[in-house]
This record gives structure tokens, sequence and C-alpha cells, in this order.
């Protein structure tokens, strides 16, 4: 489908962030290894979020949809079901973590694969802390999907991570409440910790001291009921709109507000963008709980900024954002250390850089990352979304800022996340 995205007016009114990606999965996964019910508010209702649904399902899970909310029944933490194959669809948190739950089910055997996209996607860097634990793990030429998890009796390891990634620590951890002995993952940069919260919500036994997460091996989980709050990574490209768009003006509603995942906001903030509100500050230990919040949101003139490697795996999904924002700020953005970026959906830097060099920009691939010289704005044109949900919704969000508007090819991968996304922008534009 596409979609063409007229330059706009000032926006205006409030909208509410969708319920969160990252979470949703996770809420659907912890719920399935508990034992007893476990009741949802606010899961996203998305196709990723979906194939993790009908995974849990697969693996004996029974789910009942309700009117707002979902009821998980799930098979417990030991009892996952044997399922021949198991489709991710094109959910790349899914196929990442869900290998580390049946890691540790000794005596089964499971496939996953995906979409055209997802079997771009490399499981080595999950593959490699799983089998030092003891499960096998069989890859198509050693790295690709689909892959084959077979379930052996796990031991606890010390794993350093070699990139920060919450993917893979998250695999790691769940694979650590089936292991004997403590499982320690180190971690090289702070990244979201969406799964150490909701595991200490669920009774497990896991504590952070610096850079080292330690979880111990649990015989059941215990939930009750579990709220998903408003998606950070979707209510950015409003927020982007607004700080692009002269004399805006909105208010973001029901914001998850955990630091891990609020990076894009503090560079928005730094660039000059107007950002009023409570956002999480880092702190010590696990919380169990999800912090929300409300921002209000303006447009403001911007500067350049630099990007360092630490920052990135906290605002890892808005960089693209990062990259137009620097398109209309005065001096040179740069970001380092995004290397990540080439194992998404895309190859993130490489269509980021050729999508918005096609609107006019002034930008330069690097290894892991890009630089963009700012002029001011951009012509606008045509935009490829090369299948990627998140290169779709910058294209609407750059056509709105621009000088001619920007047509979209390929906007329904939108609904990948985010379903509601062009009715939501559309409604701020009055």
């Amino acid at each position: 489908m596409t979609a063409y995205h007229a330059p706009s007016g000032p926006l205006r009114g409030t909208v509410a962030a969708p319920p969160d990606k990252s979470l949703s999965h996770r809420a659907a996964l912890l719920a399935a290894m508990t034992d007893e019910p476990v009741s949802i508010t606010g899961f996203l209702d998305a196709a990723d979020t979906n194939a993790t649904l009908a995974a849990v399902e697969a693996l004996g899970a029974l789910v009942e949809r309700r009117d707002g909310s979902l009821v998980v029944r799930g098979p417990g933490l030991r009892a996952a079901a044997r399922a021949e194959r198991i489709d991710v669809g094109n959910a790349g948190t899914l196929m990442r973590l869900l290998p580390g739950w049946l890691a540790g089910q000794a005596g089964g055997r499971w496939t996953l694969d995906g979409d055209a996209s997802i079997r771009r996607r490399p499981v080595d860097r999950i593959a490699a802390p799983l089998r030092l634990m003891g499960a096998r793990i069989d890859a198509r030429d050693g790295r690709l999907p689909p892959f084959t998890v077979t379930g052996a009796a796990l031991t606890g390891i010390e794993y350093e991570l070699p990139v920060a990634s919450a993917q893979v620590k998250s695999c790691v951890l769940l694979a650590g409440l089936l292991a004997a002995g403590p499982t320690t993952v180190i971690e090289p940069r702070p990244s979201r910790d969406h799964t150490e919260r909701m595991l200490a919500a669920a009774g497990a036994s896991i504590e952070r001291k610096g850079d080292r997460i330690v979880v111990a091996a649990r015989d059941e989980l215990e939930l009750g009921s579990l709220h998903v709050p408003g998606d950070p990574s979707s209510a950015a490209f409003h927020a982007a709109a607004a700080v692009l768009v002269p004399r805006s003006r909105i208010v973001i509603e029901g914001m998850g507000a955990n630091w891990t995942r609020t990076g894009f906001f503090r560079i928005l903030r730094r660039m000059g963008g107007v950002v009023a509100g409570p956002l999480e500050e880092p702190g010590d230990g696990v919380p169990a709980v999800e912090p929300v919040c409300e921002l209000d949101v303006c447009h403001g003139p911007l500067l350049g900024t630099e990007v360092e490697p630490d920052e990135v795996p906290l605002a890892i999904d808005e960089l693209p954002l990062v990259a137009l924002l620097g398109c209309f700020a005065e001096g040179t953005t740069l970001v380092r250390g995004a290397g990540e970026l080439r194992l998404k959906e895309s190859d993130r830097i490489a269509t980021v850089v050729d999508g918005l060099r096609g609107l006019g920009a002034r930008i330069e691939a690097t290894e892991d990352g890009f630089a963009v010289d700012g002029t001011g704005g951009l012509r606008g044109g045509v935009l490829e979304a090369h299948g990627d949900h998140r290169l779709a919704m910058l294209g609407a969000v750059a056509g709105l800022a621009s000088r001619t508007g920007v047509e979209v090819v390929g906007m329904e991968a939108a609904a990948v996340s985010y379903p509601g996304f062009e009715a939501d922008l559309a409604a701020l534009r009055g």
C-alpha cells in the first residue's frame, strides 16, 4: 500500500501512546510460563504480538480474549507442549526470547521459523550462551532461521554480552530460571530491563549489582495480573512530528517512563525539542513496576548532537528519528556505536540513509551509524519502507515536515507495531 503524507499545519491535541510492543511480548511469554491464570490489560493487538500469542498457544497455553484484556492460562515453567514448528512471523523479539524458555525443557524439540525478513536475522548471539548452558541449537548456515532448539538439563553460567542487547540478555535470564545454579549476565552497557522487572514481579530471585544481573532457578512463577503501559518507541514518532512542525503542541498520555526506554526523549530535549514531563531516572536494584508518565511536547529550533555508544541501547528503535531530526537541525548530528541497526527488520542504517537522502537529506552512512548535515528541512519525495514498520512511520513524519510531502511505499508495514498510527496522526492534524 502506498500512502501520501502531505506537509502539515500545526499538530494539536492529545494522543494515547499505544500499548508497548516489547512489554506485550514479554507479558504473553511470562504468563505462559506460570501455572495459574494471568490477566493482562493493555496488550498490543498487532501482527508481531499476535504472533507471540499464537506461539504460546502452540506451546500449551489457553488464551482468552476479552474486551480490552487477555487471560492466559499457561502450561507452567517446565511443561511447554511439544510443537513441531513455531511461526514467529516478523517478530524478532519472540524469535530471540522464546528459545530461552524452550532450551530448559529436557527432551523437547522445536523449530522456529518466520517470514522472509526473519530469515535474514541472525540467531548466533542467543545460540552461543544457550549452547554453553547445555542446550542444542541447530540453525541454517549455522546462524540463521529456521533453527531448531533441543531442550536439555541446563547449567547456570556467567555470560558477558559481547554487545548490549536486551533480547539476548532476556533469553539467557529465561534459560537461567530452568538451570542448575545461578546464571549471571554481564552487560557492557545498560539495555531495556523489562524482563528483569517482570521476573521480579513474578517472584523470581533476580538482582542487579552494577553491570551484573543474577537470576536463580525457580520451580514456578506467579503473576496474577499485568498491565502494559504505552510504548515510548511508538510515541516517539508523534513527539518528533510535534517538534518538527512549526507551532505544534501535543500531549502524549499513558506512556511508559522506564529510563531504559526513554533515551530518545533525552536526546530530543538535548537537541532543543520542548519535552515536559517526568521520566524515570536510573536507580539501583530491579524494580517490579513499570512507571507511566504524561508528556507535553512542543515545536522548537533544533541543534545537531552526537549520540554516543552508551546511549544507543536506550534509544535503539528511535535512532531513525534522530536522523530525521538531524536534517532539520543546525549543525551536524552524528550517531556512533549503532551497528545493531543493521540486524533489524531491514538494515536500518542503509535504508534510513538511502530513504532520507532520496528526500533531500545530506546524510552519510558509517559502519556503525550515520552523520547528518542539517539543512533546515527536507524537499520530500518517495520513501520505500522495505517491509520495516519503523521506516514506514519515519516516512509519514518526514512528509508532515517536508516542503512537498512524502509518498511512503509499503505503509502497511506500520501495522506490525502500531495499527492505529495513521489514524492517530491524522487526529493530531485536525
